[in-house]
């Protein structure tokens, strides 16, 4: 159901706010017809009442109870005579009208015309047992030519006091009028109309603006470039909006040319003295020591190196190109493969995709390193699934608790202590991994690897890529 809503239900700004004003526009006009043709069925009933009610009082003045015509006419209420009959002409299946009855009761009584009861009630002409033989006597003799007939009547009876038996009059119900209906289709037309082109005018003035803030938000993720900011256009809120977000924009803008700055200085005066330190070790006579302060040197570095690279992949500088991203995962391996690491690759057919060389090599080979510092092994693939590019790496290690994968994208965070022996790390490798993937409009995804029996047996790192 949720899917059905949402194939029919408008994703623009714009095309809900039409389908609502549609759907309240449909909504009123369906009250306003059902009040109006309420109001028309309230008419002609009073209308059916004032007229019982006259023949009623004209007859039992004029003392005409002849009973029917002789010419047993049924089209107009005109020929439609009152009668007395012995008996209330109201069947079981027959339903009373009680708001009919009391104004009958009304006008009678007002104009001084003395009943005991007054039954009102409608039923079909042809279940009438005074009219029922005379419709049919008529179509038989005029085939298709007889006239149309009322379909229903509206019967009310009055009984007289002293025992005077039941006075009745009939009288045909017009059929509902057609020109109500189109006038109510021509309404709504013509309201659709005005409003819409209102309000589509109305909205193109204000989701213009916001369109294009939109695109340039879009703009300023990819490139963090403040060069061509908006112009304020639209209504006086959206103008105010742009002009917040060109001053916020300018603002981020101006803190990240300020951080890298400040990062190219940081990364400068702590390599000029790890350089150095690397030259005064060689003077310490115990190899050991000397192994170990080299070792905590190229951590230093390695550490310093994550956190600058981290730092930078958010304003790239080297442009998009494509590449076979088969080739490049498959150079990856060979360098690993050249260093004795058991790593494998099953290979894949070309897929071409605007790519960041550099930094997309950088984020397949932490994948690695973290697959073989703690599943010893690395298994890596390549597939197209649907609209993506999708690079995994398996491992045969522990894995990951469920509640600690999350947190493991985060920075500066490493798994348990039996997956850090003899390796340190800052704990910046699948951080930096994942800040590649969303730089080229992916995502890196981790999960454990279970067996049949439901046991885990290692880890997958998917790194997915769009397509084109």
């Amino acid at each position: 159901m949720k899917r059905l809503l949402g194939g029919i239900w408008p994703q623009s700004l714009q095309g809900q706010l039409l389908l609502a004003v549609a759907l309240a526009l449909l909504l009123a006009q369906g009250i306003s017809a059902v009040l109006l043709y309420r109001a028309q069925m309230e008419r002609r009933e009073a209308a059916l009442v004032h007229a019982a009610a006259i023949r009623l009082f004209a007859a039992n003045r004029e003392g005409r109870l002849e009973g029917m015509h002789p010419a047993g006419a049924m089209e107009t209420a005109r020929q439609l005579r009152v009668e007395k009959v012995g008996q209330s002409p109201l069947a079981s299946s027959d339903k009373r009208h009680d708001q009919a009855e009391r104004e009958l009761q009304e006008i009678l009584t007002g104009q001084g015309f003395a009943t005991v009861s007054v039954v009102v009630f409608h039923r079909p002409m042809g279940h009438d047992p005074k009219l029922a033989h005379r419709i049919a006597r008529r179509t038989a003799v005029l085939g298709e030519h007889a006239p149309v007939a009322p379909r229903e009547l509206m019967v009310a009876a009055v009984e007289m006091p002293g025992g005077g038996g039941w006075m009745v009059v009939r009288m045909p119900v017009p059929r509902p009028e057609r020109g109500l209906i189109l006038t109510l289709i021509g309404q709504t037309l013509l309201l659709y109309a005005l409003l819409f082109g209102v309000i589509a005018l109305i909205l193109r003035r204000i989701t213009r603006p916001l369109k294009a803030l939109t695109g340039r938000l879009e703009r300023f993720a990819r490139t963090r470039d403040a060069q061509g900011q908006l112009e304020p256009e639209g209504p006086d809120d959206v103008r105010r909006l742009i002009v917040a977000h060109n001053a916020m924009e300018a603002r981020l803008a101006a803190l990240l040319d300020e951080k890298d700055v400040m990062l190219g200085a940081i990364g400068h005066d702590l390599k000029t003295p790890l350089a150095a330190l690397r030259v005064r070790i060689e003077s310490v006579e115990d190899e050991g020591e000397r192994a170990k302060m080299a070792r905590t040197i190229e951590d230093i570095a390695r550490s310093l190196d994550d956190i600058l690279s981290l730092a930078r992949v958010g304003r790239p500088s080297d442009p998009l190109e494509s590449a076979d991203l088969g080739a490049l995962v498959a150079q990856v391996a060979e360098e690993f493969e050249d260093m004795g690491e058991p790593v494998t690759y099953a290979g894949a057919p070309r897929i071409v995709l605007p790519l960041r060389v550099t930094w997309l090599r950088r984020a397949v080979r932490n994948l690695l390193v973290n697959a073989l510092r703690y599943g010893q092994v690395a298994r890596m693939s390549l597939a197209r699934d649907g609209e993506h590019a999708v690079i995994r790496i398996e491992d045969d290690g522990p894995g990951i608790p469920e509640d600690q994968i999350a947190r493991m994208l985060e920075p500066f965070t490493r798994g348990e202590p039996s997956r850090n022996s003899e390796t340190g790390g800052a704990g910046l490798g699948l951080t930096l991994a994942r800040a590649i993937a969303d730089q080229h409009g992916g995502s890196l995804q981790l999960a454990n690897r279970r067996d049949a029996d439901g046991k885990v047996v290692g880890l997958i790192a998917a790194l997915s890529l769009p397509v084109g």
